[in-house]
């Protein structure tokens, strides 16, 4: 059994509506006004996954208070303080911070979040999950793994010169780059 399969910390099934959009954001090392930026690009989508990087709690906190529908994250390598990221993340209902590796549900959509590309193409690899989420690598990337899409959202940092965000509609899967 891989190693990774040991990292699921909860299981979400939201199937409110079939037609939703969903805001895929990751790597802000910081950066709150690029954050900022982002956010208002999300102002419609119905749910935000957040593949790690916050680095400090102000940035969660900022996301928290900017963004009032579901948000589902897990940790980067960057997240240092995760017991601090944690507390701040439960001041909020509409925040779920589930730890290494999330598996949820949307509109019937499986889907696994998680921080590292590695560990993306394997569970694409290796599962039947319909959309893997990662960053890491600051670098936007949507592909097709077998069934599975396979999204990396890019950098909301712009270390590498622009920002960047995916919107996905959940009943057509098709994807919306965003910079800014």
């Amino acid at each position: 059994m891989p190693i990774w399969l040991f990292y699921f910390v909860e299981i979400v099934n939201i199937n409110i509506k079939k037609n939703m959009t969903i805001a895929i954001l990751s790597d802000i090392h910081d950066n709150i006004w690029k954050l900022e930026d982002g956010l208002k690009h999300c102002a419609d989508a119905d749910h935000l996954i957040f593949c790690g990087d916050f680095c400090s709690p102000f940035s969660l906190e900022q996301m928290g208070r900017n963004f009032s529908n579901s948000i589902h994250a897990v940790f980067g390598n960057n997240d240092g303080d995760r017991f601090l990221l944690t507390k701040v993340a439960n001041k909020f209902p509409h925040f779920n911070l589930y730890g290494e590796i999330a598996k949820i549900e949307i509109a019937g959509l499986k889907m696994v979040i998680n921080h590292y590309p590695d560990i993306a193409y394997e569970i694409a690899e290796n599962t039947n999950y319909d959309v893997v989420f990662y960053g890491h690598n600051h670098k936007m990337d949507i592909k097709r793994i077998k069934d599975t899409q396979v999204i990396n959202p890019g950098e909301i940092m712009g270390r590498f010169g622009k920002s960047t965000i995916v919107l996905m509609n959940c009943l057509t899967r098709k994807t919306r780059v965003i910079e800014f």
